[in-house]
């Protein structure tokens, strides 16, 4: 996961601390002609191979970006001392907040300075470092330490969407962010409560599958459940936070960003409009003062007892359980009361927002690009990133195929089979980022919307004061240029849900 753990930062907001073409390009890397070397570090394990490829670079010092706050802990504590060990390179680590991460990595490119080797970069940023220079091509690496392999084995999802761009390997993906629906099944199970939602509806009591259910289900729990402190729902609703759910749920809504053939913003279409207008009209029933909520606040509020459902990143799954909880790093987490009571499944309309995540690179103005590219590969490999993904403090999240069907990942509690079912499911369901050119000021004219929508004003007028500005942008970029990196986005697998 991308930006957790207090103070939480994410591209330039405040926060918790987080196809065909990739198909092709990948299977004619497999097909086409390699060195024997090559071919023998294919079928050796990744890991080793980068160990053993890595030695001739002992006593060199590489740097790499990392999140500041828990993301860091991975190289400070554990990746970085191992690898040391392991080839004797030392790894300087970089912590930089995400808000500025795009930024410094732009400048030293720009500078020529050259102080980065390695870095990690949320995939929706990835066009405007590519096409700026700011990325090393990596398919020479890859095929050069017999990458290739393991890379197919890398979850679909993030390996066809967030790993390319025209073509070409820019990034390994190394983090598999996703929104879960998080719910109380010993309330949803209860006879009690059971029972009087059937008479207050004349329905049966499930799970929402949609917004529309979503909807009808959530306010008469708190009709119910209010008495005991428990409302039917509640999330975190910080324009950071709501701009990753306003585009999850556009887009299952039936929603598209721009018109596809003149490139005018369509966020202010009828859905686009229901959707915000939907969101104002559930803090109604959500706890007071739910339109303030961050991540810390909507994790207390779930943890403790008081909302029934919620939707974020997979942490809260794992810190509702236990597990984790008892390291020092981890102090901050408010003790779960509901351990063993809660369930995971896909957020409403079954296509969860793939939110930020992180992918690893190296500097094209790094003087160490062989090093670099070593360590991250390592980083990456199946053996390594399995120990890493398990780790209860640096909140990367499963990305592997294997990850989600580890024996020893599966016994860490007692539901844990389900958690990592969940985050398989919405590994193979998931919605892309949108990711442009300038895509941050896009995502602050979203972030302006929302704030705009919680102090009241008219969901249809800011949809529509959004949508121009979104044109301005695009005006200003260029309209074929933009329409062109946007028509590269959509045509991915992972942009907009199979209606």
């Amino acid at each position: 996961m991308a930006a957790v753990g207090p103070p939480f930062t994410m591209g330039g907001r405040t926060m918790v601390t987080r196809r065909d073409v990739g198909k092709i390009g990948l299977a004619a890397g497999l097909a086409g002609s390699t060195s024997f070397a090559a071919r023998q570090a294919a079928a050796a394990d990744a890991a080793q191979v980068a160990v053993d490829a890595a030695k001739q670079y002992s006593g060199q010092t590489i740097s790499i970006v990392w999140e500041a706050g828990l993301q860091a802990l991975d190289p400070l504590n554990f990746s970085g001392p191992k690898w040391k060990e392991l080839t004797g390179i030392d790894i300087k680590v970089v912590e930089v907040s995400t808000a500025e991460m795009f930024t410094k990595i732009m400048q030293d490119y720009k500078s020529g300075a050259g102080a980065y080797d390695a870095l990690n970069v949320i995939p929706s940023w990835m066009p405007d470092l590519a096409n700026a220079g700011a990325l090393e091509v990596l398919d020479p690496y890859v095929d050069k330490y017999g990458y290739r392999e393991e890379l197919q084995k890398i979850a679909a999802t993030y390996r066809d969407n967030q790993m390319m761009v025209n073509g070409k390997i820019y990034g390994l993906p190394d983090d598999g962010d996703v929104f879960v629906m998080y719910y109380r099944k010993d309330i949803f199970s209860d006879p009690a409560v059971q029972a009087a939602f059937k008479e207050k509806t004349g329905k049966d009591l499930a799970v929402p599958t949609t917004w529309a259910e979503f909807d009808a289900t959530g306010p008469v729990l708190t009709d119910i459940l209010k008495d005991k402190g428990t409302y039917g729902a509640g999330f975190f609703r910080q324009p950071p936070y709501t701009m990753f759910m306003f585009q999850e749920r556009f887009r299952n809504e039936g929603g598209k960003f721009f018109d596809a053939d003149s490139m005018k913003a369509t966020i202010n279409s009828d859905v686009g409009v229901k959707v915000l207008t939907d969101m104002r009209a559930e803090n109604a029933w959500m706890p007071p003062g739910v339109e303030q909520w961050g991540f810390v606040e909507n994790l207390a509020a779930f943890l403790q007892g008081q909302t029934a459902m919620t939707i974020s990143w997979p942490p809260y799954g794992r810190w509702a359980a236990g597990y984790g909880t008892d390291q020092e790093v981890l102090s901050w987490v408010p003790k779960s009361t509901i351990a063993g009571k809660v369930g995971y499944a896909m957020p409403p309309g079954g296509h969860p927002e793939l939110a930020a995540g992180f992918c690893l690179s190296v500097a094209s103005t790094s003087k160490n690009k062989d090093a670099a590219y070593l360590f991250i590969q390592w980083l990456n490999s199946e053996s390594i990133s399995m120990e890493r993904v398990q780790l209860p403090y640096a909140l990367r999240d499963p990305f592997r195929d294997s990850h989600f069907v580890s024996p020893e990942y599966l016994a860490k509690w007692p539901d844990a089979k389900d958690y990592l079912a969940a985050l398989q499911a919405g590994a193979q369901n998931g919605l892309l980022d949108l990711s442009l050119l300038q895509t941050d000021k896009y995502e602050e004219v979203l972030r302006q919307m929302i704030s705009k929508l919680w102090a009241g004003d008219d969901p249809k007028a800011i949809a529509d004061a959004a949508a121009a500005e979104w044109d301005a942008i695009t005006e200003k970029i260029g309209v074929d240029k933009q329409k062109e990196v946007y028509a590269n986005w959509a045509s991915k697998s992972g942009a907009y849900p199979k209606m």
